[in-house]
């Protein structure tokens, strides 16, 4: 076997392949660095116990890269945010939406474009119109098609544009008539949603 291993390629085969020829032990100690690369994790004896006794397969053995630990990507830090005045808004920018509300709280809405957001029957989300009448308890509004629409105030969320701010009423919280809406003082509560 080992005559077979470490034998020496034919002339002409060196020339065909343009490798020079080696003697046995040049070619014995090639083999042997060659394994040693190939299966590092085995020492001499069990390679030339391999050699001797087995047919050798040669296994990849890639080398074992780090493993990146993921960066994470930080957010600026308080200083940068500063300096990139990320969160100065600018004078025209300071318009209070709450001014705007509280004003809208006491309009009269007769007349204004209102459109139905929300509401617990699915039928009237999506109604837009002008406001024709307004009572304590429901809204007349006619539509583009010149149909009039009775929407109750109950349990519907309205959409109003003002100013460029759309305000959202919530038409449980303003069943009053438009007088008596216009002599109350409101206070600022938190809604929940329908």
């Amino acid at each position: 076997m080992e005559s077979v291993i470490y034998s020496t390629l034919p002339p002409q085969a060196a020339k065909l392949l343009d490798i020079q020829p080696q003697g046995s032990k040049e070619a014995e100690a090639f083999v042997n660095a060659f394994l040693k690369r190939s299966m590092p994790r085995l020492k001499d004896e069990a390679i030339q116990d391999k050699l001797t006794r087995k047919a050798v397969v040669l296994e990849h053995c890639p080398k074992r890269r780090k493993k990146d630990k993921r960066k994470k990507t930080k957010g600026f830090s308080a200083k940068q945010r500063r300096e990139m005045r990320l969160f100065e808004i600018k004078p025209e920018q300071q318009k209070q939406p709450q001014m705007i509300q509280a004003k809208l709280l006491k309009a009269d809405l007769h007349g204004a474009i209102v459109t139905v957001t929300k509401s617990k029957c699915p039928s009237y989300v999506g109604i837009t119109g002008i406001i024709l009448q307004e009572m304590k308890h429901i809204f007349k509004i006619i539509t583009k098609e010149d149909k009039l629409k009775v929407i109750p105030k109950l349990n519907n969320v309205f959409s109003l544009e003002v100013d460029g701010f759309i305000s959202h009423i919530y038409g449980s919280k303003f069943q009053l008539r438009a007088s008596e809406r216009s002599a109350k003082k409101f206070k600022a509560k938190g809604t929940i949603d329908l």
